[in-house]
């Protein structure tokens, strides 16, 4: 009797990650790619919201300076890097002569990001040591990246391959003692008494009953003098003399 044999196990399928230089046509993706892996870090951090805006990112694939990948399986992209060989750019974050006198030659990473899902797979590595090939065939020294202080996991990663501080740079907060924007209320002065017939004309109350106000002329003016001068003979006139 012939030995019966046991079914073959079905080989399970490997997925493998795959790494290419971007195209123009996997930018949207790309760039809802990152929305996606930062958003849970942008909540928690006081630095820049990665990415930065849709234009910037737009803008980094026309540059000659940066190298943009992404790394797919099975056609899904479940990871991107972006780095620069030189420190160019208005937003740049770094002083290039700091490296200088130091003898460094850095590969500037601007971005590194997985895919939640597949965070703890395999595929941060797959990144780095692409990442580092790069350095080396360009003749770096150094791979020299921004995390946030608070981003703990990330600081552990990186820190398990060898990174290490640069400098002391840190967010400083100093709390200031604050104030309304609108003043508190204010006692003002009592409402002065007006005398009966007075009007009301918002004017202070020597200005209100002052006669010109009321048409009238003043009762010591000249005009007034002159008639009565005119209507009342002087006591010490001379009397006509009799013919």
């Amino acid at each position: 009797m012939g030995e019966t044999k046991a079914p073959s196990r079905k080989k399970k399928d490997t997925l493998e990650v795959r790494v290419r230089r971007i195209h123009r046509r996997d930018l949207n993706r790309a760039w809802e790619f990152l929305k996606l892996v930062f958003r849970d870090v942008n909540r928690e951090t006081v630095e820049y919201q990665r990415p930065r805006s849709k234009r910037r990112f737009l803008e980094v694939y026309s540059s000659e300076w940066i190298e943009q990948l992404v790394y797919e399986v099975n056609g899904e992209i479940v990871g991107y890097s972006e780095c620069a060989f030189e420190a160019t750019g208005d937003d740049n974050w770094v002083n290039p002569r700091w490296f200088e006198k130091r003898g460094m030659r850095p590969l500037f990473v601007e971005e590194l990001a997985v895919h939640p899902d597949y965070q703890g797979r395999g595929v941060g590595s797959f990144i780095m040591e692409q990442l580092q090939h790069l350095a080396r065939t360009r003749g770096c020294t150094h791979l020299v990246l921004e995390v946030a202080e608070n981003n703990e996991s990330a600081l552990s990663w990186y820190r398990a391959r060898n990174f290490y501080k640069l400098d002391a740079a840190i967010f400083l907060a100093q709390k200031v003692p604050g104030e309304p924007d609108l003043l508190p209320p204010r006692r003002i002065k009592p409402r002065l008494a007006r005398s009966e017939g007075t009007p009301t004309t918002g004017l202070m109350p020597e200005e209100v009953s002052g006669p010109a106000l009321l048409g009238r002329k003043p009762r010591g003016s000249r005009g007034g003098a002159r008639k009565k001068a005119a209507s009342t003979p002087a006591k010490d006139a001379p009397e006509p003399e009799a013919e």
